[in-house]
């Protein structure tokens, strides 16, 4: 499934789903396709029962859908907080709602949450999208630990955690201590995790530190830390005016 935020974007993401499609095609796999606005829950639950009817049981789930608003908290619009969060976060409970019962009743499948480095430490200017991706981080750890107390131990679940991706969403990325990604090689890292059923996937793998540095460093190493990744990106970001 892809996210349609208009009719332009639909256009762009039927493209991208097509062209992906044919790539498919060419080494002999059978192929579906939708193009679902992932921001409406009614239009996932439609598609969720369009696969059900044109594939079966789905074995496997990858909420990849995502948008992202580069921008300082006050200069974000109120209509793309709720954006970000039904597209980021709610999707992620109609789409594992809509797939979890097959999985449960055959005990096997796997979901995979693709979240980012965003969902482990702050970055300034992407509040909102911070804010979905600690959520989509912990919506993977309480489903894991929710299926585990259901005794679902043929259900696995992975959770992705990149660096900056070179997807165009956020434009002009870079960083002094890790290289933007390529979307080939964090997808073949994300395959080789999940065929080994690995639950946590940091892209560089040092991202993963992150939590530790907070619970052992002071406020001002942490301060220190952050200014040395030099994390840099375009974004809007409304001057303030002191008083004199």
């Amino acid at each position: 499934m892809s996210n349609d935020l208009s009719d332009a974007a639909g256009a762009v993401a039927e493209n991208g789903v097509e062209e992906t499609a044919a790539q498919c095609r060419k080494i002999g796999a059978t192929v579906y396709t939708y193009v679902v606005d992932c921001s409406k829950r009614e239009e996932i639950s439609k598609a969720a029962e369009k696969v059900k009817q044109d594939v079966g049981d789905v074995n496997i789930l990858i909420n990849n859908a995502g948008v992202v608003f580069c921008a300082d908290l006050l200069s974000l619009e109120d209509s793309q907080i709720q954006k970000i969060f039904e597209v980021n976060v709610l999707a992620h409970f109609w789409t594992t709602r809509a797939f979890l019962p097959s999985m449960m009743r055959k005990n096997h499948g796997h979901i995979v949450t693709i979240a980012s480095s965003a969902g482990l430490f702050g970055v300034p200017f992407m509040v909102d999208y911070c804010s979905t991706k600690f959520a989509a981080v912990g919506f993977h750890k309480a489903l894991t630990a929710e299926l585990s107390a259901l005794q679902m131990s043929g259900i696995k679940t992975t959770c992705l955690c990149p660096v900056f991706v070179d997807t165009g969403f956020v434009k002009n990325p870079s960083t002094r201590i890790a290289p933007v990604l390529l979307p080939e090689d964090v997808g073949k890292k994300l395959v080789d995790g999940v065929l080994i059923n690995k639950k946590i996937i940091c892209i560089p793998p040092f991202v993963s530190l992150s939590g530790v540095l907070e619970l052992f460093f002071p406020e001002r190493a942490l301060k220190a830390i952050t200014a040395l990744q030099g994390v840099k990106f375009d974004a809007k970001v409304r001057r303030i005016e002191k008083d004199k």
